[in-house]
């Protein structure tokens, strides 16, 4: 996303959604200054919580939808996230904080399956928060426009874009991160696999990538 000046078009949309601790100031001119709804993975809420007044007070129009395993989402006392959530949401009660329900979570493990033919747990794989988030989009939105999202092949393309995995940190390069995760024999996002995933999906859904752009044929 960095360089590519697409902040008054992502500006212009409807509804923007934004992934974890993903920041808009200092990236407005390629991010765009507005944010409707921020899903965030579980493994990210400490990230959020280290600048929570601009998470959850400055940005307070924001919608965050976190998800997350049972075992830190529960809310008798013993989930860790839960917990964190808690104080966040009494110290910002203005804060629109949700957590997607043990059902959903369930069903993007079984949505994995089915297009994939592997078991998640079994096969070792932790969906990545792009996965959860595409799939509520889809249910909320009639169409999609991601930008700054990969295809399968890229890495393997001539004349890829050598660039950080996130635009807002320096650290291993996208192509890395992705081939390492995806060979990770446990605890890997697929993210080449989810994003086979995506482009099935693209076929059926008004859903467009851009920057770079996808061709789905």
């Amino acid at each position: 996303m960095i360089g590519q000046k697409v902040g008054k078009e992502i500006d212009q949309s409807s509804c923007i959604w934004r992934m974890n601790n993903a920041p808009i100031t200092g990236y407005e001119d390629d991010v765009g200054r507005r944010s409707s709804v921020r899903v965030v993975s579980h493994t990210s809420v400490p990230l959020l919580l280290q600048n929570p007044d601009y998470f959850f007070k400055e940005t307070n129009t924001t919608i965050y939808v976190i998800w997350g395993p049972y075992r830190n989402m529960r809310m008798d006392g013993k989930g860790i996230v839960y917990s964190m959530l808690k104080k966040t949401a009494a110290s910002y009660p203005d804060a629109k904080i949700y957590l997607t329900t043990e059902q959903q979570m369930h069903h993007c493990d079984d949505v994995f399956k089915m297009e994939t033919g592997r078991d998640r747990v079994q096969s070792g794989t932790y969906l990545s928060t792009g996965w959860f988030t595409l799939i509520l989009a889809m249910k909320a939105c009639n169409n999609i426009h991601v930008f700054g999202m990969i295809n399968d092949t890229y890495c393997n393309s001539e004349g890829f874009r050598n660039v950080p995995y996130h635009y807002y940190e320096e650290g291993r390069s996208e192509c890395e991160e992705y081939l390492l995760h995806e060979n990770a024999p446990y605890g890997g996002h697929r993210f080449i696999t989810e994003k086979k995933v995506f482009s099935k999906w693209a076929k059926k859904r008004a859903i467009i990538f851009t920057h770079p752009n996808w061709t789905v044929l």
